[in-house]
């Protein structure tokens, strides 16, 4: 706490519903929420802004989202990333800090939790219009700063299509990009003055799986000389997750998580990184193959088919059915 407390602003995404309700949304994967008290707990560590742009926050429906922003609301934490529908979602969030105009564009890949034309939600990232917003945010900012909800879970290198969103979100304006969602530590570049994280890990996700990357992360701590324009400082505190809460890792502990992450990040300059990325994709080939085999059959359920349309619609899954199912152009005479 007496990290956060030192620093001018604390911004966390917050990846679950703060509410009592109990409506929860049909999907794929865990419906998350938590005690309303939570927000004030927020509060007492020194949280300052929640992004609530990602895959949890609409698990409880427009019941669940609207009391997360009163709870947050009542407890005086500002919010991002979600908007009344697809195009009011993507307001930016502007910090001043001193001399300086910080804007965050908090934007999620397309998980169940999106905003539609007609519905309230989270900011859903789009090719064309995303790109808009952070050249848009860099015209009348110093920094801009993406946190990008997207990339394969469990996956510690990003794919080929999130490598190059990430650096052209760089050439658009971009300083910093923080992609969010794949629950374990990836690995990390400086791209033409940017810095991009490709995996922040898990902050405070005690339950639910019970591996070793699942219970660390890292902290972000970005800072700047108000006296010129030079590019974001960049830190990385490593976390880890205890029977009692969170903690700053220390020691041997410390130590080897640096050093795994530095070894990956050494592996996106070496070009290493693919080959982890397709390794990863071997070890899931069974199980989404066995989706695609299961949906639009004679026999197949609502659940079956589902499912195959939830792996179309999001672009982390169809990152892994392109690498997965080439076409003959990548076969044919070269």
């Amino acid at each position: 706490t007496d990290l956060f407390r030192t620093a001018d602003r604390v911004i966390v995404n917050l990846e679950c519903a703060l509410t009592t309700a109990d409506t929860p949304i049909k999907k794929f994967g865990p419906n998350l929420k938590a005690a309303p008290e939570c927000a004030k707990v927020l509060k007492e560590i020194g949280v300052t802004d929640c992004s609530l742009s990602n895959n949890h926050i609409f698990d409880f429906g427009i019941k669940g989202l609207q009391d997360t922003i009163k709870h947050l609301d009542e407890n005086g934490i500002l919010w991002t990333g979600v908007g009344e529908n697809d195009t009011d979602s993507r307001r930016p969030h502007i910090i001043k800090l001193g001399n300086k105009t910080v804007t965050i564009i908090a934007v999620c890949e397309h998980e169940y939790s999106y905003a539609l034309p007609d519905r309230i939600g989270t900011n859903p990232y789009d090719p064309y219009y995303t790109m808009d917003d952070i050249r848009a945010a860099k015209d009348f900012s110093d920094y801009v700063i993406v946190l990008y909800h997207g990339g394969k879970e469990h996956c510690r290198y990003p794919s080929p299509r999130l490598h190059k969103l990430c650096r052209a979100m760089v050439r658009n304006g971009a300083d910093v990009v923080l992609c969010q969602h794949s629950h374990c530590i990836g690995c990390y570049e400086n791209y033409q003055n940017g810095h991009i994280l490709y995996g922040q890990g898990n902050f405070h996700f005690v339950k639910y799986m019970d591996n070793e990357y699942w219970k660390n992360g890292l902290i972000v701590e970005l800072s700047f000389d108000e006296e010129n324009n030079a590019p974001l400082k960049i830190n990385f505190i490593p976390v880890i997750t205890t029977q009692t809460g969170i903690t700053l890792a220390k020691g041997s502990e410390k130590d080897a998580i640096l050093k795994a992450f530095e070894q990956r990040n050494e592996e996106l300059k070496n070009g290493k990184w693919i080959e982890g990325w397709q390794k990863f994709c071997e070890s899931v080939k069974e199980y989404y193959l066995s989706v695609i085999a299961n949906a639009y059959t004679e026999n197949s359920t609502e659940i079956q088919n589902q499912h195959f349309t939830h792996y179309l619609d999001c672009e982390a899954h169809t990152d892994v059915w392109r690498e997965l199912n080439k076409t003959w152009n990548h076969t044919n005479e070269k």
